[in-house]
C-alpha cells in the first residue's frame, strides 16, 4: 500500500501522455518495499508509458571515499539487475545527481519520481531538480516507516516525545507493499556505466582511495540475508545481548538501511513475525530512534554542527571548556588508535579496520574525545572527521544524531561534572560493569 501521506507534489503539473516515466534513485536503491519505485510503475501504467531509472553517480560526495562508493556500486549492481527483472532499465551515470537527472528528463520524460532522502544535500538536490524541470516532479518517501512530517511537524526534543507519537501511527503503516505491473517496457535506454565489478569501477573513480573495503558486502541480497540471519539467530535474545561488543548480537544492518538497500518495512514486517521482548527492542530502535534522526535533520537546519545543538548543552560545555584534562590527544593520534585507553582504540580499530562501530562503543567513544580535545568545539569536528571518514554509515541522519548525542542532543542534564559539565559522560569503569570490556579490547588488538 502506497498511503497518500508518502506522496507529495515538488513541481505540480499533469503528466504527458508521450515519452516516458523517470524514476530518479537516489536514497531507495532497492527493489523490494521500495514506494517511489511502486508508484513509478504504477503511474507509467497508468499513463501506457515505460519505465526507466536513472542514477547520478558523483565523485564529489562530501566526505565520502572508496569505502563508501564500493558498498554504492555494489547496491547499484543488485538494482539494476532487480530492476531489469521487471522491465526497467537503470542508468548510472558520472556527474552531480540533479543535472543527470536533469539530462535524463530532457530526452523526453512525461514525468519524474523520486525518492526522500533527509540530510540537507539530498534535499538541495531536489530542490534544484524541481526548479528547472517542465514536467511534474514526485517525491514518495520510503526510507520512514511513519513519514516523518506525519510523525510531527516540529522539532522533537528526544525520544519520549516522539514515542507515543510514533506509537499511534505505525501499525497504520506497517502494512505490505505489494509490487505493481508495468504495463509497457522499452529497451531503448542507455545504461551508462558498468556495474558488473563494482570495485575496477571504483578504482578508476576520482576519490580518496586511502579507507580500504569495509568487511560487509553492500546490495540488496546481502541486506536481505544479513536480514534472515538476524531475525533466525539473533532476535530472540536482542533485547539482552544487543549492547554487548564481544558477542555477535547486534543486527548489523545500519549501512543496508542508510544506503537504501534495505526498507525499514521488510525489516519491521519480517521481525513482527516474531513477537517478543527482542523484537520490542529492535522496533524501538529501528522506528522511533532511526526517526528521530529524520526528525532532527528535518527540522533542525544546523544538525551537522556545533551551533545546532541544544543551548542548555552548549552553555555548560562551554562553562567547563577550560577544565583540566585527563589527556590530550591530536587528530593524528586518535585516528592510529594512541591512546591509553585500551577501550578505546579497540572501538577505533573496529571502526577503521570493519567500517562499524558497536553502538554502545560508539557512545563511549564520542565521549571521550570530547574529554580528550582541547574545546568542545574541536572534539565536534573531530568526531565528525573519524565518524564520517571510517563508517560505512556516516554522513546519514542517525550518524549525525549519533554524534549530537554525545554532547547532549536528545538528552537531558545530568550532575555536573568536569569537561562535561551537565552533559552525559561515560566511564571505563561503566563499560567494565556491563560486559567483559578487557574481552573486547583483546579482540580488536
Amino acid at each position: 500500500m502506497i498511503h497518500d501521506a508518502r506522496v507529495q507534489p515538488l513541481r505540480p503539473g499533469e503528466a504527458g501522455r508521450r515519452g516516458f516515466v523517470l524514476l530518479w534513485v537516489q536514497a531507495s536503491v532497492r527493489v523490494r518495499d521500495n514506494h517511489a519505485l511502486e508508484y513509478a510503475v504504477q503511474e507509467a501504467s497508468r499513463l501506457d508509458l515505460p519505465l526507466v531509472a536513472v542514477f547520478g553517480l558523483t565523485p564529489a560526495y562530501p566526505e565520502a571515499n572508496a569505502r563508501h562508493y564500493l558498498y554504492l556500486l555494489e547496491g547499484l549492481r543488485d538494482l539494476r539487475q532487480g530492476l531489469a527483472e521487471r522491465g526497467i532499465p537503470l542508468r548510472v551515470a558520472l556527474g552531480t545527481p540533479p543535472e543527470v537527472a536533469l539530462q535524463a528528463a530532457q530526452e523526453g520524460a512525461a514525468l519524474v519520481v523520486t525518492d526522500v532522502g533527509y540530510v540537507r544535500v539530498a534535499r538541495e538536490w531536489r530542490a534544484w531538480l524541481a526548479g528547472r524541470l517542465t514536467v511534474p516532479l514526485v517525491q514518495v518517501e520510503s526510507e520512514a516507516v511513519v513519514p516523518v512530517r506525519v510523525a510531527s511537524p516540529k522539532l522533537e526534543v528526544g525520544a519520549r516525545t516522539l514515542r507515543p507519537k510514533l506509537h499511534r501511527l505505525w501499525h497504520e503503516y506497517l502494512v505490505p507493499l505489494e509490487p505493481r505491473e508495468l504495463r509497457r517496457t522499452t529497451t531503448d535506454w542507455a545504461l551508462g556505466l558498468d556495474l558488473h565489478s563494482p570495485a575496477a569501477q571504483v578504482s578508476a573513480l576520482p576519490v580518496d582511495h586511502s579507507v580500504p573495503p569495509g568487511a560487509e558486502e553492500g546490495g540488496e541480497h546481502a541486506a536481505l540475508e544479513l536480514l534472515e540471519d538476524f531475525v533466525t539467530r539473533k532476535l530472540e535474545t536482542y533485547h539482552l545481548r544487543r549492547s554487548d561488543p564481544t558477542v555477535d548480537g547486534s543486527s548489523r544492518l545500519s549501512a543496508a538501511l542508510h544506503y537504501g538497500h534495505l526498507s525499514p518495512l521488510t525489516a519491521a514486517l519480517a521481525a513482527r513475525e516474531h513477537p517478543g521482548p527482542g523484537t520490542d527492542t529492535f522496533l524501538e530502535e529501528l522506528i522511533v530512534r532511526r526517526e528521530l534522526s529524520f526528525n532532527l535533520c528535518t527540522y533542525n537546519p544546523a544538525y551537522d554542527r556545533y551551533e545546532g545543538l541544544p543551548a542548555w548543552a552548549r552553555a555548560t560545555l562551554e562553562e567547563h571548556a577550560g577544565d583540566p584534562r585527563e589527556a590530550l590527544y591530536t587528530r593524528e593520534e586518535l585516528d592510529a588508535a594512541q591512546t591509553h585507553d585500551p577501550y578505546w582504540n579497540a572501538a577505533q580499530r573496529q571502526m577503521t579496520r570493519t567500517g562499524r562501530m558497536h553502538n554502545y562503543m560508539r557512545m563511549y567513544w564520542g565521549k571521550k574525545v570530547l574529554e580528550w580535545t582541547p574545546t568542545p568545539q574541536a572534539a565536534y569536528e573531530t568526531l565528525v572527521w573519524l565518524n564520517n571518514r571510517y563508517e560505512q554509515d556516516g554522513r546519514n541522519p542517525n550518524s549525525w544524531a549519533g554524534l549530537d548525542w554525545v554532547f547532549g542532543q536528545h538528552d537531558r542534564p545530568w550532575a555536573r561534572r568536569p569537561v562535561f559539565g551537565m552533559v552525559r559522560s561515560m566511564t571505563a569503569a561503566g563499560l567494565r560493569r556491563k560486559f567483559d570490556a578487557d574481552l573486547y579490547a583483546r579482540q580488536w588488538a
